[in-house]
This record gives structure tokens, sequence and C-alpha cells, in this order.
């Protein structure tokens, strides 16, 4: 049942954490997860009494298509948000505070919603769900090989960044390219990577939602991204910028629509395409960093390597020297 808590006193955080602490590890969330809700419940409410003045927390179990989880909906009759974007933005206040509330949300609930209108009052919804570990019947069908390295002049510190996830039923392999060099392109990248390794079994389109309210306070990332689906036997992808991808021994030309723009600035809606997925496929994807005019048939010692060992080879011959580097193998087990 849903629990409601009036929040009109800095007191009244303090019960709301309790409740939804509770609620949280009642419905099967682990001790991490709990916190994490409960932190993100913590700034809602935290932003009520700043903001509003005064609102409610509404706490709703969930139980949909099979999943178990939490629901946190905030609403006030305050003044209401000109610019949502920027509010969820880590870094932006309207009052004399950090000015993380929004942002911590957006990084540790599954889903964030949010509605405003000026002098009327907000909305927020927001929702975490239960990561299930069940085994899968074939956890290892696809191998995995990364290699990266900084521009040269760079010290070391790369805007580049990949992730590489697996779960029972799926797996999530991407690309980050920070905008330009150095300490705050490395800044960006990291931060899509921190969001993506934390939701990578969403849809693709809500990942890239959050990473761009996630980036907004930084130079803003271009990124591919793509989710495997083992019971289905298909692929997802979805990529903004000029993060390149190929797939390689389908029968068929295996095409992707990639948008251009800057996650975190101006970047559009990405257009998610699905493709049958075979273990014999092989995928790479590459930041621009590597030269792109290159073919499969160059390298035909490879076909036969490892995702690693194929990585690193791109890597070696490929990378350019005056930029970041970073390359991304997907294949199927070799017998």
């Amino acid at each position: 049942m849903p629990q409601t808590i009036d929040i009109e006193h800095p007191s009244a955080i303090h019960a709301a954490r309790q409740v939804i602490k509770s609620m949280a590890s009642s419905l099967g969330f682990d001790e991490r997860a709990a916190e994490e809700i409960t932190i993100a419940g913590s700034e809602l409410a935290s932003n009520l009494v700043k903001h509003a003045v005064a609102g409610r927390l509404i706490m709703t179990p969930l139980v949909e298509s099979g999943r178990t989880g939490i629901q946190i909906e905030s609403i006030d009759n305050g003044p209401g948000i000109a610019d949502l974007e920027q509010s969820i933005a880590d870094g932006y206040s309207t009052v004399s505070s950090l000015g993380y509330g929004l942002g911590t949300v957006n990084r540790l609930m599954d889903e964030f919603q949010i509605e405003s209108k000026i002098g009327v009052g907000t909305r927020i919804i927001c929702k975490r769900w239960i990561r299930v570990n069940e085994p899968y019947a074939s956890p290892d069908l696809l191998t995995y090989g990364a290699a990266s390295r900084p521009h040269a002049k760079m010290l070391g510190v790369s805007g580049d960044a990949f992730v590489i996830k697996q779960w029972n039923t799926g797996a999530l392999a991407g690309v980050i390219d920070g905008l330009g060099h150095g300490k705050w392109a490395e800044r960006a990248a990291l931060t899509a990577r921190r969001y993506i390794e934390s939701h990578y079994d969403l849809p693709l389109t809500d990942i890239f939602r959050g990473v761009g309210r996630a980036c907004r306070p930084t130079r803003g990332v271009v990124m591919a991204l793509a989710q495997f689906d083992f019971p289905q036997k298909k692929v997802v992808f979805a990529g903004i910028g000029n993060i390149e991808v190929r797939v390689f021994n389908s029968p068929e030309p295996v095409k992707f629509i990639i948008r251009r723009g800057i996650i975190g600035l101006n970047a559009p809606v990405p257009v998610p395409v699905e493709r049958p997925w075979d273990p014999s496929y092989i995928m790479i994807l590459h930041s621009d960093g590597v030269r792109s005019h290159w073919k499969w048939e160059d390298f035909p010692e490879l076909e036969k390597e490892s995702a690693n060992a194929i990585a690193m080879r791109l890597l070696s011959v490929l990378a350019k020297d005056e930029d970041d580097a970073t390359v991304v193998v997907v294949r199927g087990k070799l017998s």
C-alpha cells in the first residue's frame, strides 16, 4: 500500500528516510540499493523544504511485468521550475546550497520524470527496480575485449571510456568519448560511464536520457551502446556522435542509425535499432581516435583471435597520435 508523508518541516525528512528504507528493504532490495533509494528520497524531501516550503512524498511498492520495485512521488504547490533539465544538473541551485539534489536522484533511480508549471507546482516520479541475478543457461555466449590509450600529450589522462556489463539474460557494450581532451573530457566520459554502469539493463533511450542529464554540467560526450538480449538472440544499438560501429560475419550488411549531437548539450533523442544477433558475428566499436578507413579483410589473421587480441591489434595499427583512442570488440566464444 502507498504511504504518504507530508513534508512541512526539516524534521519530516528523517521520518521519510525511515519509511523509504523500511519499504525498500521489505520489498527485497539489498542493503546498498535500499540505502541509495533512501538517499534519493531524502534529496526529494530536502528539495520540498528548501524550494517549495511544503509538499508531500508518496512511496508505493511496484509489481509490473514480473518485476518488483519502488516508486517515490514528490508533489508540491511551490513556485515551479523554469528549466527542468537544468534543475537536474549537478551543481544547479536557486538557493544557497550545493545543488546536487535532483542530479543525485537521476543517478540513483532507474526512472525519473519531472513536470512543473510556474506558479502552480512541481511533480516528480522516480522508480527503482530490483535486479534479479538468476543464472542463465548459456552465460558465455559472448566474449569481450577492449583497448584504450590517451592522447600522446595528455600525460595519461584520457577523454575516452568504455563500458562492458553482462547479466543473466543479456549484456551491454559501449564506447564513450568526452568532448575534447584532457581532464575535462575525462570527467565527462567518466560521468557517463558511472551512470551507465548503474543503469545498464534499462532501455537504451532511458540510458541516453539519464546520461544526458548527468553530463549536463560537463563538456558532454558522444557515445554508442549495444545491448544484447540472449534469449531473443538480438542486439539493440543506439549512438549519438562520431563513434563508429561495424558488424562482421553477418550474411547481410548490418546498418545502424547514429545521430549527430553532443550528449549533455544538444543531443537529439537516439534511434535504437534492433537486429538479429548470432554468436558467429563480430562487433567492433571505436572512437574517432581510431582511423575509420580500414576493412576487416585488412586483418585476416584476426578472424580466429580473441576479442581482446582483436581490440589490441586494431588499436596498435589504427590509433591516431593526436587523439584519445578506444576499441571495444564483442564476439562469440571461441571453440
